[in-house]
């Protein structure tokens, strides 16, 4: 894999944790035992990278190796094995476009043809710092090829002019919806359903009522069913 470097020139202060960022460092420490609480570096990181608009910055992973009791380097490993984690300055919108064989197959190239165009050079956050954008190696979504992360959600099944829309509808301020970008359900066939068309199969409304709750604990003064 490619060197990933960590140090940014405009950012050699001092990074705090929010508040809010220091109750979810707090809850996922309570994942492990006190003596490993040196587990919950990656979430740790990963909110830390949300409070600091979208990237790591050097202090920003001093703070969490001090905040979990670790060496430096240890903190550094991690950051730059997982490409999760930004090392640079990105987008208020960072899109990730997924390049590997099935996305290839189904006009990923296109695609990021498109961000060249409509965002600027891979890397590289856009003028304004609105939009950035990189190649990915696969994020699991391969039925519905070809795709791109943008910040925490999946939009799928793409085409050079619903990606354009899309990265338009977001400079407009606009929430365009994440999920398939054809006509289907999440990742089923596409096209309308051929199977369980009648509803009432499925949304419970043919289910008797329960008289009472199988198992249920006993109520003062009778017995549990």
């Amino acid at each position: 894999m490619s060197a990933r470097r960590f140090h940014h020139p405009d950012t050699t202060g001092v990074f705090t944790f929010s508040a809010d960022t220091e109750s979810q460092i707090a809850w996922w420490e309570t994942k492990y035992p006190a003596e490993r609480r040196q587990s919950a570096v990656i979430p740790a990181l990963w909110v830390a990278q949300k409070q600091n608009g979208g990237w790591l910055s050097e202090p920003a992973l001093r703070a969490v190796a001090d905040r979990l009791g670790m060496s430096y380097i240890r903190v550094y490993e991690v950051a730059t094995f997982y490409t999760m984690f930004n090392l640079e300055p990105v987008g208020k919108f960072h899109l990730q476009v997924c390049g590997t064989t099935p996305c290839m197959l189904r006009g990923a190239e296109k695609l990021k043809s498109v961000c060249e165009r409509k965002i600027g050079p891979k890397g590289k956050p856009s003028s304004g710092g609105t939009f950035s954008w990189v190649e990915v190696e696969c994020l699991g979504a391969c039925v519905n090829a070809p795709m791109v992360q943008i910040n925490d959600y999946y939009y799928e099944d793409l085409s050079v002019e619903t990606l354009e829309q899309i990265i338009e509808d977001l400079a407009a301020g606009l929430n365009p919806a994440p999920g398939p970008y054809v006509k289907r359900q999440t990742s089923a066939p596409e096209g309308s359903p051929t199977s369980l068309t009648d509803p009432s199969l499925y949304d419970g409304s043919r289910a008797s009522p329960l008289s009472s709750i199988p198992g249920a604990p006993a109520s003062e003064g009778g017995k549990g069913a």
